[in-house]
């Protein structure tokens, strides 16, 4: 299998530019270039007959060139996805993630990525359930949808603890299986692995939860109001 680094220099592309192809059209394993052809005709198609208002580069505080914000979120997403995100999850924490305020609302997030309002609520519910985000209410009682530094030491925490069940349940399967036979002692090592592992994550997690809230000098931010040009 050839890399994506490969690939790149052939063609004189940045490896992030093949690998965000790769991502969105199957990725490394499911890959195919007719298909992928086929959707890139079908987006340019719909570019040339109407505008995305998703895929227009908003105006930037700060002095930001908008449109190397946009390219940045797009590869932010492409990071998101490799780790095991779901497509329109990872757009949703993307566009969070390159906000000033770090907050959107569900009607804001919708207009800038271009998508149905149901497919952000299904996103958020999933990034909820994942402790990535979190919601909170405004002075004017919306609901805003959140990503702050807390959020990365709780994600930590409860991706330690989610293997507890799986320990206590490889532990009761060696008695039934038999101490000693190789099905139980596959499971016995597996449960070590991940009892040591997920002490010396939250530990770790304990430790550097402090690094969090080491502010470096930045410029308040205000909610975020920008919105896609009509």
């Amino acid at each position: 299998m050839v890399k994506a680094s490969g690939i790149a220099r052939r063609l004189e592309r940045p490896t992030s530019t093949i690998t965000r192809e790769v991502m969105r059209n199957g990725g490394p394993s499911g890959y195919r270039a007719d298909l992928a052809q086929r959707a890139t005709q079908q987006r340019t198609q719909r570019r040339k007959q109407t505008p995305a208002q998703g895929s227009q580069a908003l105006p930037q505080p700060h002095g930001r060139d908008a449109e190397a914000v946009r390219d940045y979120q797009e590869r932010l997403t492409t990071v998101f996805m490799t780790s095991g995100l779901p497509k329109m999850m990872a757009r949703v924490l993307g566009c969070l993630y390159t906000t000033d305020t770090g907050s959107l609302t569900a009607a804001e997030l919708a207009q800038r990525l271009n998508v149905s309002p149901a497919s952000i609520s299904k996103a958020l519910t999933f990034l909820e359930g994942l402790a990535l985000v979190r919601r909170e209410r405004d002075q004017r009682r919306r609901e805003r949808y959140v990503v702050d530094d807390d959020l990365w030491y709780q994600s930590m925490l409860r991706s330690a603890r989610a293997n507890d069940e799986f320990i206590d349940t490889a532990r009761q399967g060696i008695t039934i299986l038999g101490q000693g036979t190789p099905a139980a002692t596959r499971l016995e090592n597996a449960a070590r692995f991940l009892d040591f592992v997920s002490e010396a994550l939250i530990r770790a997690a304990e430790q550097g939860r402090e690094v969090l809230y080491t502010r470096t000098q930045t410029t308040t931010p205000q909610h975020d109001t920008t919105t896609p040009r009509s």
